[in-house]
């Protein structure tokens, strides 16, 4: 201060005062985070057991409503709106007659494929959300927030190597539904014996829907590996076999049970009141302008529900991401005991080539931790 002088006594000087230091920049300080409340958090980081999984995922949804369910939403439109257009354009009123333009549709019928072709959207955008929603989850680890900004900005430099890894895990998982059903398709198609076709249906069917389950849950952690650890796609697929063995049954199951639990809540909670809504204001069967009003109704309906139920089902895939990294490499040790900027948060989630190398069968490094 000027005037300390003044009032200083004479000949004696005061000390001068240390220099303030520059304040420090707001990203570059470390974010020290509470060990009990990782613990103890919405996400406790922590193996994480079946029903913790579903509330974690409950709580990134809760905490983030924007950017999950934005992403959510956006996801969701593109499905619906694509399945409800192939529907109306594809097979229009004739769908009940299964009457069908061309001879596979003839053969497996215009329902049965319908039913297939939306489940294999839904499992495309389910993939997909699980990886942009990866980093939201992910900092809700923390306590830091999940932005739509912050997930956008996580997920540009992988996004269309995401979008890639989607499409790889599909057709894997198509291809090897589709392989063990194509004596039966070319049976079918060359009007040969009924009996050999019928033969080469049950055993081929039931295979490629072994295959398909088999095929997605071996994979299905690859969406989230890729946008956190940063991989390129054969790494990512690569990431998720090493994560899943030995665990296929308990993801599965797991994975098996959230669905159950989003079909009912979408198909019970959300979707009745339009259902009743269509056949009070277009009736059972409507034709013309009915027709279009009750389909509008049945798309915002299926939109607003997958809306609400698909985080759930993309959250746990990426909270079993995290879970097994957890269990099988001490993720959650590590980061409890490192300190780090939010500026570098997915550098945290790159895996130690060490663990990774003696998952790998590598001579060096000590073997993964199970738990």
């Amino acid at each position: 201060m000027p005037d300390q002088e003044a009032w200083a006594t004479p000949g004696v000087r005061l000390p001068e005062s240390p220099p303030v230091p520059a304040a420090e920049p707001v990203s570059a300080r470390p974010i020290v985070i509470d060990r009990g409340e990782l613990l103890a958090g919405d996400i406790p980081l922590r193996p994480l057991g079946v029903a913790e999984m579903l509330d974690a995922a409950i709580a990134g949804i809760r905490r983030n409503p924007r950017a999950v369910l934005g992403t959510s939403l956006i996801i969701t439109t593109a499905v619906q709106v694509t399945l409800t257009l192939g529907t109306y354009f594809l097979i229009g009123d004739q769908a009940s007659g299964e009457i069908t333009p061309s001879g596979l549709l003839r053969l497996l019928g215009a329902q049965s494929l319908l039913t297939v072709a939306g489940l294999i959207f839904t499992a495309t955008g389910v993939l997909l959300l699980s990886g942009l929603l990866a980093p939201v989850l992910g900092r809700t680890l923390f306590g830091l927030p999940g932005t739509f900004r912050l997930m956008r900005d996580d997920t540009r430099s992988s996004r269309f190597r995401l979008a890639g890894i989607v499409i790889v895990v599909m057709l894997v998982t198509l291809g090897g539904g589709l392989l063990p059903i194509v004596p039966f398709v070319l049976v079918g198609l060359a009007n040969g014996p009924a009996g050999l076709g019928v033969l080469f249906g049950l055993i081929g069917f039931p295979l490629g829907l072994v295959l398909m389950v088999w095929l997605y849950v071996l994979y299905v952690l690859a969406a989230p590996a890729l946008v956190l650890e940063r991989a390129t796609i054969p790494q990512a697929l690569r990431r998720a076999r090493q994560l899943m063995r030995r665990r296929w049954w308990s993801t599965c199951g797991t994975l098996l049970l959230t669905v159950l639990i989003t079909f009912f809540m979408g198909l019970i909670a959300l979707r009745v009141p339009f259902a009743v809504a269509q056949v009070v204001f277009f009736g059972q069967h409507p034709a013309g302008a009915a027709r279009v009003g009750s389909i509008a109704v049945d798309l915002v309906g299926r939109i607003l529900s997958w809306t609400m139920t698909m985080p759930l089902d993309a959250g746990v895939i990426a909270l079993l991401y995290i879970d097994l990294r957890m269990r099988r490499e001490g993720l959650d040790l590590e980061l409890q005991t490192r300190e780090h900027q939010e500026s570098d948060f997915m550098d945290l989630w790159r895996p130690d080539p060490r663990l990774v190398g003696a998952r790998a069968g590598a001579s060096a490094g000590p073997p993964l931790m199970q738990r």
